[in-house]
């Protein structure tokens, strides 16, 4: 049986409606893997039953009152039961967001239920609120307007568009999960840059990622030709190109690994490569207060903005409600995004050098190296040709020892730190984990291969 005669038989004989998304969907031709139904009653010993049935998992959904989810196989679907609003269809769909998602038809088959010309609005690709009063309602709502406006490629009605800009402001009153929850899809949209334009057309952006909006008009050097605003959205393009077309951004034989990489889940429903826009939106965040001027009044530099940026950026998922490991991981990238630029200069890279990189980077070795190469193919100013090939060549040599300590993971040493502070007669502490260090990086280079060779290192590197 499908997900959906399970529901019919567990609905068959009461009153269940399918609403919202799958009804829209289905009129579109989109396949759906989420199903929402209203009902007269509390639901949840129906999604108990469900979850039975079909072997998922039922949990009450936070913040909305009286909803139960049903997730199954992993994620790969889910069934939402919400209370019908006064126990009456015709209420519940007056009070929906858009036109598009008030349409509902009975669980156990019958006509179209769509009062408020939602079929209508899908025919002409128009994005509608139901009532002049819904985004007021809801200001989350206006952010939704941006991402189904790009998902289902509608336009947004001028009265729509004109009570999102009302409603940009209301945002601040909005939990900071929901907001999350519509914006991480607009950055993991394949049109995040139309949805972006549209967030900024809207004050939406300025309420919910401020950040962003604080880099417009902050100058850079001579190697920019961009401003930090334009740039940030130029390495958000790069990514989405990258994700798109490894190949075509030069990564070589890394290629197929490169893009099997970025789309790989993350954390958040997010995979890595969309967590790396978050990173792009976020990596520069900090210029505005590090910029140097010089006495010519041009930009000097942006000492610290790495690490200041990188602080900045997990303050802003912390306040997003994004989970630790989106954090840490957009946090790193942008901690780093300078490191292969850096080692540009240092060519050609010994094994020392690579061990170095790899270390200072690790677990997120190949994500920095490829968000590294976005930052440098959006940076076209003087000299840029010539740095972009240079920076590309880098790191595509540092590419394949990252992939290989990815698979293979960091190696057993060849003596353990207990072992080796008996063989020297030095206490545990901070000497013996620098010296242990320093013998995992002379292994990588080649000079040392036995546990004999590594005690003999560490007695010259001890003095004795």
């Amino acid at each position: 049986m499908s997900l959906l005669d399970d529901a019919r038989a567990l609905f068959a004989g009461r009153e269940a409606w399918i609403v919202g998304g799958a009804v829209r969907d289905r009129l579109l031709g989109r396949a759906t893997t989420d199903l929402d139904l209203a009902v007269p009653e509390d639901p949840k010993d129906a999604a108990r039953a469900l979850a039975r049935t079909t072997g998922g998992a039922a949990f009450r959904l936070s913040g909305a009152f009286g909803a139960w989810r049903v997730v199954g196989d992993h994620g790969a679907w889910h069934v939402d039961l919400v209370v019908l609003r006064d126990g009456d269809i015709g209420a519940d769909l007056a009070a929906r967001d858009f036109t598009v998602n008030a349409m509902a038809e009975p669980l156990a088959g019958g006509e179209l239920l769509d009062p408020h010309g939602g079929r209508a609005d899908l025919g002409a690709r128009r994005l509608r609120a139901v009532g002049p009063s819904a985004l007021d309602d809801d200001p989350l709502r206006a952010l939704r307007a941006v991402r189904l406006a790009i998902d289902l490629d509608l336009t947004i009605a001028p009265e729509t568009a004109a009570a999102m800009t009302r409603a940009a402001p209301g945002l601040e009153r909005v939990a900071a999960e929901r907001i999350f929850g519509e914006l991480k899809q607009v950055i993991a949209s394949p049109s995040v840059r139309t949805g972006l334009t549209l967030m900024d057309a809207h004050g939406l952006t300025a309420q919910v990622l401020p950040e962003l909006v604080a880099l417009r008009g902050v100058a850079q050097n001579e190697f920019h030709h961009l401003d930090v605003h334009d740039h940030t959205l130029a390495v958000l393009d790069e990514i989405v190109a990258i994700e798109h077309d490894p190949l075509a951004a030069g990564f070589g034989e890394h290629a197929g690994a490169v893009g099997a990489l970025l789309r790989e889940p993350l954390a958040d429903e997010l995979t890595r490569g969309q967590a790396m826009r978050f990173a792009a939106l976020l990596h520069d965040a900090a210029k505005p207060w590090t910029r140097i001027m010089r006495d010519d009044g041009r930009v000097a530099g942006f000492p610290g903005h790495d690490r200041e940026g990188a602080e900045l950026a997990r303050a802003v998922l912390r306040r997003l409600r994004a989970s630790a490991k989106l954090a840490d991981h957009v946090a790193a990238l942008c901690l780093n995004h300078l490191r292969v630029g850096f080692l540009v200069h240092e060519r050609p890279l010994g094994p020392r050098a690579i061990w170095r990189y790899l270390q200072a980077t690790d677990p997120w070795s190949p994500e920095v190296t490829v968000f590294t190469v976005a930052d440098r193919l959006a940076t076209r100013g003087r000299n840029a040709d010539a740095a972009i090939a240079a920076h590309v060549e880098l790191a595509c040599q540092l590419l394949g020892p990252a992939f290989e300590r990815r698979a293979a993971g960091r190696p057993a040493p060849l003596v353990r730190g207990d072992e080796l502070a008996r063989a020297l007669g030095i206490p545990a502490g901070p000497r013996l984990g620098e010296l242990l260090a320093q013998l995992e990086e002379d292994r990588y280079a080649g000079a040392i291969v036995t546990r004999d060779d590594a005690i003999r290192r560490a007695r010259e590197l001890a003095g004795g």
